[in-house]
């Protein structure tokens, strides 16, 4: 079953975001867009090269209007001494949400459960709180925050221009598409 155009329900967690601990709940989404970005756990391999890599693209994500949330089923206790312990997990200054009673992973399809963590999901959600896009990899296969960019971009684009849609790489200012009986065939 798609999750796209799936309602993002209520939720409130801890989370650990520029050095503290804080609320942050569905609310603080609304009008925004948004990236939930769920990772197996702190204190792994994959997930840091992950996290550093989207820590470098936040300004970017921030300047397009779009809040990144990373999420695992780790305390923000845990969350916090992973910060202090790994210089590449201190360059993040987005949220990173606990999520330690499985209630976000498990509305959003992510959980494993006898293991207690989450694939790696990725999820864009629009201002009105609905996923526009997902991605989900196993454990082993990690994403790329440009490629990620890109997708938020393209969902602005299309949610803003809504008779054009995005071709294979498109990127901002680049041609976009009119689907038409004039095109059928042609491409």
């Amino acid at each position: 079953m798609s999750l796209i155009g799936k309602k993002v329900k209520d939720f409130k967690v801890q989370a650990f975001v520029n050095g503290s601990f804080k609320e942050v709940c569905r609310d603080d989404m609304h009008g925004k867009w948004s990236v939930f970005f769920f990772y197996p756990a702190d204190f792994t391999f994959v997930c840091p090269t992950e996290l550093g890599d989207l820590a470098d693209s936040y300004a970017e994500f921030q300047k397009i209007g779009c809040e990144v949330y990373a999420i695992s089923t780790d305390t923000h206790f845990t969350h916090k001494a992973w910060y202090d312990a790994s210089a590449t997990i201190r360059k993040i200054n987005y949220p990173m949400l606990a999520d330690p009673t499985h209630e976000i992973s498990k509305d959003f399809g992510v959980l494993i459960p006898d293991k207690g963590v989450t694939l790696r999901g990725t999820f864009i959600i629009n201002p009105e709180g609905e996923v526009v896009a997902y991605e989900i990899n196993p454990d082993g296969i990690g994403r790329n925050s440009d490629e990620l960019l890109r997708k938020v971009q393209a969902a602005q684009f299309i949610t803003k221009h809504g008779d054009q849609v995005c071709p294979a790489k498109w990127s901002p200012g680049a041609e976009t598409l009119k689907p038409g009986l004039d095109l059928v065939g042609k491409l």
